[in-house]
């Protein structure tokens, strides 16, 4: 592994790339910058594990940018990633860091219109960034979309990709893919899905891990405050208005319905408050980012779709309104705030049926989370206490009034009772808290119009019988990838 002390010249980086890198006041590379960049410039294939918030992107952006500068041709590198939010992210850093030869990229992620993304296509960009359901679209409609040139696969949050939810869609994707090329994938946490590639390869893979334990970044200070479930909004108000007034916030909860009412609640108090759910369409996502990054509002209320990939530097607190089911989610999550070497802290709200579900993130961690000291007499003077109960009962009428998700849901249902059919396959873009309780994965099927070519339709097809072969086969056909010899991911 590369000293702490390397610089990026000293890794093989080009002297205009690390131009590049200086007007953006990037001057040292992070640890896994330094351990992955030099050997996806010798060709080998990688599995990288790093903290959230380290500089993940960059660690296989620079390199394939680099490469990309030697042979210029479209596309030539392909980015997957779980979520819509994550690929446009790593579009505006590859835009960043590809300024030197005028990098075109293309995102590629459902919500958006087909017919705009084929024309797109047709440009040939460079790099494809993009969810494996839309992407699999595209190969169905016979659009412009051709794979069989791409140098590098990219699997971005590979623990969340390689989940069963995303099987039948990668393996659409990796027929189409050169058996000569470069695979890498990186993740904040090593899996067992993960762990089972690395046992699988054969030769060609260079391997990085951050360490064995879940950890989150070092200047993150963790806490929880212990309240009964009954005046849980209570509590959150309190804590809005009273200790982390003007600070920017994003606040998680587990469903969407929540985090719609919850919006609604706070905005009764006059608290400035915007969401990030996948109930709501692509421009409202893009919109509702837009005005938390600008400081129109000061908090941003999020499912676990906004767990991964925004970097949003001046965030300084993420509150867990809901706490997320396991550590890997919980790791995403508080790696939101204290990113890049900045402080921030995590606060767990911890009801009586969360004491479990903490005790064993603190295992898995290594680490113990700090009580947080509420007071507690002014949550329960009974006028603000009333006060909270009727902005709820406001808040639910609202959701009542607007028809809240009720078209999604239903059509949700009827894909899920058709999927128990054999029928059809599951939504792709929806959020899984409807479909796969709490865990919220994208892209495995707001799917665009069907198609009427045939060959599509057996693609289509195969693509379900895949599904029916249930989870271990797919993840015994992930395991096939052998990264180092470059069949799948």
């Amino acid at each position: 592994m590369a000293s702490s002390n390397v610089t990026f010249k000293e890794l093989g980086i080009s002297a205009w790339l690390t131009d590049v890198l200086q007007t953006l006041s990037i001057h040292e590379p992070t640890q896994i910058q330094r351990a992955c960049i030099r050997p996806i410039l010798e060709g080998q294939n990688v599995i990288g594990n790093a903290k959230t918030g380290s500089g993940k992107t960059a660690a296989f952006a620079l390199p394939i940018i680099q490469k990309l500068s030697e042979d210029p041709y479209g596309p030539f590198a392909l980015v997957l990633t779980p979520t819509r939010e994550l690929a446009f992210q790593i579009a505006e850093q590859f835009r960043a860091l590809g300024t030197g030869i005028n990098l075109r990229e293309a995102v590629v992620v459902g919500g958006m219109d087909m017919m705009a993304q084929g024309l797109e296509l047709e440009k040939r960009p460079h790099i494809l960034i993009g969810t494996p359901g839309r992407i699999v679209d595209h190969l169905n409609s016979g659009t412009a979309l051709k794979l069989n040139r791409i140098k590098f696969l990219v699997l971005d949050e590979a623990d969340r990709l390689l989940h069963p939810t995303f099987s039948a869609d990668l393996e659409a994707i990796f027929e189409q893919l050169p058996k000569k090329r470069q695979t890498l994938l990186f993740s904040a946490t090593m899996t067992k899905s993960i762990e089972a590639l690395i046992g699988d390869a054969t030769s060609n893979l260079f391997v990085h891990r951050s360490s064995e334990k879940y950890e989150a970044a070092d200047k993150l200070e963790q806490k929880f405050v212990f309240v009964p479930s009954s005046v849980k909004e209570a509590y959150l108000v309190h804590l809005l208005r009273n200790d982390f007034k003007d600070k920017s916030i994003i606040i998680f909860t587990s469903r969407c319905r929540t985090c719609a009412l919850m919006l609604a609640l706070i905005q009764n108090f006059g608290i400035r408050a915007t969401a990030l759910h996948s109930f709501m369409t692509q421009a409202e996502r893009v919109a509702s980012l837009a005005k938390f990054k600008s400081n129109v509002v000061d908090i941003l209320l999020a499912t676990d779709v906004g767990s991964r990939g925004l970097d949003i530097p001046k965030v300084q607190l993420v509150i867990n309104f809901d706490v997320p089911a396991c550590a890997t989610d919980y790791i995403h999550r508080v790696g939101r705030t204290a990113r890049a070497g900045r402080g921030g802290m995590a606060l767990s709200v911890v009801c009586e049926r969360d004491v479990d579900v903490i005790l064993n993130i603190e295992a898995k961690m290594g680490a113990k989370l700090g009580k947080y000291e509420v007071d507690d007499d002014e949550v329960a003077k009974l006028e603000f206490l009333n006060e909270v109960n009727i902005a709820k009962r406001e808040a639910l009428m609202h959701l009542e009034e607007t028809g809240f998700g009720t078209k999604k849901e239903i059509n949700m249902k009827k894909r899920r009772m058709l999927d128990v059919d054999g029928e059809t396959k599951g939504d792709a873009d929806q959020d899984t808290d409807a479909v796969m309780e709490e865990v919220e994965v994208e892209d495995q099927g707001e799917r665009a119009p069907k198609t009427t070519d045939p060959s599509a339709k057996s693609t289509g097809a195969s693509a379900k019988r895949r599904k029916a072969e249930g989870t271990a086969a797919g993840a015994s056909r992930a395991r096939g990838t052998k990264a180092g010899k470059g069949r799948r991911a």
